[in-house]
């Protein structure tokens, strides 16, 4: 038995083995290879679908923002409109009270006195004129005070009034009185009678 030759045997066996590994390592590669380019593909896919929901939310802020801007606008002009309908309900309600401060600065007026000048800011009225005596400016005062559109008369500056330089027998006058609107007249007309 000790003439037999199992070289060839073990060379083909050997080539076998080789060819075994060869074609093993070469299906791992192949298989390595798959799975990268399926984890790849993967990624990419993942990517682009976190992308395309990333898109949505950026188109849906883009549009929230220009629907905040639209109701910012609206905000606005809804103001705008308040305060205006505020201006047309203070103008219609203080709308008499014109015509009432008029009728009570004529009414008031005793004669031998003379109004030169009137001006109102907001419910103060600045009177400027001329009486022929102190008493008559008195008289005025008391007559603007018992009204029911006016209040809290206030004299301010009364000197000898003069014309070309020369002293006339006038006196001017300058006063401050309060109009009364329809919250005021209320008031005075309760304390007057409580």
């Amino acid at each position: 038995m000790a003439g037999l030759n199992l070289l060839p045997w073990r060379d083909k066996e050997r080539e076998l083995k080789k060819k075994q590994f060869f074609a093993l390592l070469g299906s791992s590669a192949a298989l390595a290879g798959l799975m990268v380019f399926a984890g790849h593909t993967y990624m990419r896919n993942a990517v682009s679908y976190q992308e395309a929901r990333n898109q949505v939310l950026t188109d849906e802020i883009a549009n929230l923002d220009k629907q905040i801007e639209q109701i910012k606008k609206l905000d606005s002009t809804k103001q705008a409109l308040l305060d205006r309908m505020q201006i047309i309900e203070t103008l219609q309600s203080t709308r008499p009270a014109i015509v009432h401060l008029f009728d009570e600065m004529a009414t008031a007026l005793p004669q031998g006195m003379y109004l030169e000048a009137l001006r109102q800011n907001e419910t103060m009225v600045h009177v400027e004129g001329k009486a022929e005596s102190n008493a008559r400016v008195s008289t005025y005062m008391d007559s603007l005070d018992r009204s029911q559109w006016l209040n809290s008369s206030n004299l301010n500056i009364i000197s000898v009034a003069r014309q070309d330089g020369r002293p006339i027998p006038l006196r001017d006058f300058k006063l401050d009185v309060q109009q009364l609107l329809e919250q005021g007249k209320e008031e005075k007309n309760e304390s007057a009678g409580g």
